[in-house]
């Protein structure tokens, strides 16, 4: 689970290739749901938060360097 002060202190592209993998991540873990081989089924909705985390920060870093 990745916190929130971990993804500021992160450049915007690190932030972009995290939130790719991440989505990347969620493919494969509906895809074992789909299947029904998935062990960790709690890893579906942590992935989706992480991935808001990422976006919440990344649209605050494009906001902030908007206005300055």
């Amino acid at each position: 689970m990745l916190k929130a002060n971990e993804i500021r202190n992160m450049s915007a592209d690190e932030v972009s290739r995290k939130l790719s993998d991440l989505r990347k991540e969620l493919y494969n873990l509906r895809t074992e749901a789909k299947s029904g081989r998935i062990e960790k089924p709690h890893m579906i909705s942590r992935t989706r938060r992480d991935i808001a985390r990422c976006e919440t920060v990344l649209k605050e870093k494009n906001d902030k360097s908007k206005s300055v």
